[in-house]
């Protein structure tokens, strides 16, 4: 049995990102949102465009102004008002002042801003009651960006903010990599779906709604294929089905040790390679994963659709998710950074216990307390069949094998969790 560290260590190396050449797809802007940036980005603008006031006030040439107090303030001649938008026609000579606004071009023959409540205006005249400092509020031109360099790397999910910056920049179309895909079935006589009526004995099949809105949340697509009974020959169907159609496969239950767990069998005579078939963790022992060989290859490799056979206890389901195929699909997505698990170190303010023999998951919320961050453990049973209190999840603590009491107060290792 595998460790967990170990066994992402193993996911992780088998996930190669999407290509570039192959694997990308233009957009434009407005549907961007939480896209992978599959090419570097460029302007031709520079970044302020022009010299630009930061401040209202008066554009002004430093020289003129750097003695002046509030009982010898510079006297100067307004000559024009330049609000933003506007090009300004003079050039500002000795003793001479222009009224000014957020944003508007510095007129020529002015270095500095003074800003208006350091001023007074009489008529045609403005004092200046306290000296500003050299260049004080200029944005000079290209200070921020300069046209022709990188503005923005491939690899990159683009927020709002990115998002800003790429219409700032006139750039209304742009390269990203296509959504991973993610086929998606669960396995079981006893599954029903959410719009059948329950007969005992039966238990409905909430792992795909679970693990569509996980996918989606990622960024990638999922592909949904229903319930699958515990049939040998619908299961290799679809199995073959899926491995055709997507860049990873979600199946959930049928990876245990009973008499109807055939996912293992049925992937090695698909000619899988099972690189994974149990973890030391608690709840998500009972994990597969597995590549397929492709279509240009007879052996499997790292670039074939890669395989999860997840436990099928809800809870379970999600606890894996979180902690194995979400990086995977991060990594797969192009990303170039921050796919991993972010882990944090906070307060537990509940008492935390494990039987220690594999590293143990419990979930929970973190709240912010007097600046600090803690862990309240979810009410209830934190069986992998209790899929109820796991409602408002936001983390999981993390209780490393051999450790078999967290106290309130103390430190424990949680895994936080978002939507991707």
């Amino acid at each position: 049995m595998l460790s967990v560290s170990d066994a992402q260590a193993i996911i992780l190396n088998l996930v190669q990102p999407l290509d570039r050449q192959r694997d990308t797809e233009v957009v434009d802007l407005l549907t961007a949102d939480s896209r992978i940036l599959a090419t570097p980005v460029t302007s031709p603008l520079d970044f302020p465009h022009w010299d630009n006031s930061a401040m209202d006030g008066y554009a002004v040439r430093y020289e003129d102004v750097q003695h002046s107090t509030a009982e010898q303030p510079a006297i100067l001649e307004i000559v024009e008002e330049i609000p933003a938008g506007y090009q300004p026609k003079s050039t500002i000579q000795p003793g001479q002042a222009a009224r000014i606004f957020t944003g508007a071009v510095i007129p020529a023959g002015a270095d500095t801003v003074v800003m208006q409540e350091k001023t007074r205006r009489e008529e045609n005249r403005v004092f200046i009651l306290a000296a500003p400092k050299p260049q004080e509020f200029v944005r000079h031109k290209a200070s921020f960006y300069q046209a022709g360099t990188q503005l923005l790397p491939a690899g990159i999910k683009l927020n709002a903010s990115e998002i800003a910056v790429l219409a700032a920049a006139q750039c209304p179309q742009l390269s990203v990599y296509r959504r991973p895909r993610v086929a998606i079935f669960s396995t079981g006589d006893e599954l029903v779906t959410v719009e059948q009526p329950l007969q005992p004995g039966q238990i409905v099949d909430s792992n795909q709604y679970a693990l569509a809105a996980l996918v989606r949340q990622s960024g990638a697509e999922p592909l949904i294929l229903g319930i699958v009974k515990d049939d040998p020959v619908a299961l290799e169907k679809v199995i073959a089905h899926a491995v055709a159609i997507a860049d990873i496969v979600l199946s959930s239950g049928g990876v245990s040790v009973g008499d109807y767990d055939y996912i293992d069998k049925i992937l090695e005579s698909l000619k899988a390679k099972i690189h994974i078939r149990a973890v030391q963790m608690s709840p998500g022992k009972p994990l597969t994963v597995a590549t397929f060989p492709s279509p240009q290859s007879p052996v499997p490799s790292p670039q074939s659709p890669l395989y999860f056979g997840l436990p099928g206890n809800p809870a379970a389901v999600l606890v894996t998710f979180w902690r194995f195929v979400l990086p995977a699909i991060k990594k797969l997505s192009g990303i170039t950074e921050g796919w991993e698990p972010v882990f944090l170190k906070v307060r537990s303010h509940d008492e935390l216990r494990s039987n220690g023999k594999r590293e143990t998951y419990l979930w929970g919320k973190l709240h912010l307390i007097n600046g600090v961050y803690e862990f309240h453990k979810a009410g209830g049973s934190h069986s992998s069949g209790n899929l109820i209190n796991l409602a408002q999840t936001n983390a999981l603590a993390v209780l490393p094998v051999g450790k078999t009491l967290i106290s309130p107060q103390e430190e424990v290792q949680v895994l936080q969790l978002s939507n991707g």
